[in-house]
This record gives C-alpha cells, sequence and structure tokens, in this order.
C-alpha cells in the first residue's frame, strides 16, 4: 500500500515566508505533471526523509492528498538540502498515472564477492552504479542485481551483459561498463641510494712546526765558528 503523504495548499512564496514555514516544522515543496500547472505545498519533511531511505528510495510511489483532496499518484523527482546544516528545505513531486510508462533510473545492486579479489588479491571498481530504464510505474524494480562472483581480474560487466528484468526496457548505453577488477597495485621498491664515503684524512702536524724543528736540529749539530786570538 502507498505511503500517503498529506500536503497543504501555500499561495505566499519568498525568503521569509518559506523560513517561517521551516520553523514550524514544514518545508516547501512543488507537486507538477503532464498538462497541469505546478501546485506549490506544503510538507513534513519527515515524509520525504522516509521515501529516501525505503528499499525503492527516489522511485517510491506515494499518495499525495493536497487539503484534503482525492489521493494521486506521485514520485520524488528532486530535492534540496540546506548546504551549511545539511536539513531537508526543498522537495518537487511529479505526479504519475499508472498506466502510462516512465523514464527513470533504477540503481545497481552488486551480489557477491568476486574471486579476482577474494582469490587474486584484485580491486573491485563499482564504476556505474545506476542506469537508465523505462516501465509502467509497477514495474519499477527496487534495484537491478549484478552477480560479481565470477568475476577475475581484469573480467567486467557491461550493461548489455545485465540479466533482463520483466516489463523493463534499459536505455543507457549497452556499452557502459557496470564493473570490472583490476589487478592490485604494485608496490615500488624503494630505489637503492649509494652513499660514497670519504676516506678518512690522517691528521698531520702542520708544516710550519715541522720545518721549526728540523732547522732546530741543524743548528745543534753544526758547529760553531772558531774565534780568532
Amino acid at each position: 500500500m502507498p505511503t500517503v503523504i498529506k500536503a497543504e495548499a501555500r499561495s505566499a512564496a519568498g525568503k521569509n515566508v518559506n523560513r517561517r514555514l521551516r520553523a514550524s516544522g514544514k518545508i516547501p515543496a512543488v507537486v507538477y505533471g503532464p498538462g497541469k500547472q505546478p501546485v506549490a505545498i506544503s510538507i513534513d519533511p519527515d515524509d520525504v526523509i522516509d521515501i529516501l531511505h525505503s528499499e525503492a528510495g527516489r522511485n517510491t510511489i506515494v499518495s499525495m492528498s493536497v487539503d484534503g483532496s482525492e489521493q494521486n499518484n506521485a514520485m520524488l523527482k528532486d530535492y534540496q538540502l540546506d548546504p551549511v546544516q545539511g536539513d531537508l528545505i526543498h522537495a518537487d513531486f511529479l505526479e504519475i498515472a499508472m498506466d502510462r510508462i516512465l523514464q527513470l533510473e533504477v540503481s545497481i545492486d552488486l551480489v557477491g564477492e568476486p574471486k579476482g579479489v577474494k582469490i587474486g588479491g584484485g580491486i573491485m571498481d563499482f564504476v556505474t552504479r545506476s542506469i537508465e530504464v523505462e516501465c509502467l510505474p509497477s514495474d519499477i524494480p527496487e534495484s537491478i542485481k549484478v552477480d560479481v562472483s565470477e568475476l577475475d581480474i581484469n573480467d567486467y560487466i557491461r550493461v548489455k551483459n545485465l540479466q533482463s528484468v520483466s516489463r523493463v526496457k534499459v536505455l543507457s548505453d549497452p556499452e557502459v561498463v557496470i564493473v570490472t577488477v583490476v589487478p592490485p597495485a604494485k608496490e615500488e621498491e624503494p630505489e637503492e641510494v649509494v652513499v660514497e664515503t670519504a676516506e678518512p684524512e690522517v691528521i698531520k702536524k702542520g708544516k710550519g712546526e715541522e720545518e721549526a724543528k728540523e732547522e732546530e736540529q741543524k743548528t745543534e749539530k753544526s758547529p760553531k765558528p772558531e774565534t780568532k786570538q
């Protein structure tokens, strides 16, 4: 049974009005649909958070009632978060008809552990996490399961390798890579650094000191000149 969102119509707009609305525990939102004028509404932000945390995420179909009017099926199309606080500050909803085909993004859910990772020490690279499909609202899959257990190093799975889902047409490029296993990163061997050591110098006595000693020894050995009488 679809989640019911009870919304209230709002006529006033502007930063100050929206600030007061958020202070009261509500957030501004818009609901629009094919051939209809957008309707400005206010909703409980917890309703949007519940959608985002559900299994189907943004592809969850809800029933929306504005000021107690007849409930219409809708999906969360977009939302905005406060860039500083991270709080939900705005949401857009798309009204849908259950008999009209939709184009939307569906997330990829990987199953298993690649043998190239478990045995070969490779690294799994999850390249594409969602693909574009078209189907009726009642046929929207929560996710598309991809078994990666048999992937070895350098193996990959492309969009064209995905198992078909009943009543769902894949629109994404068939050559787009979903997941691959790459070889383990090689550790670079440190370069051998050769340190040249200078030979130790022999400490010698100063030249002046040696020469002075030699001169002194020569003086002592040489005979003194005789003095004539």
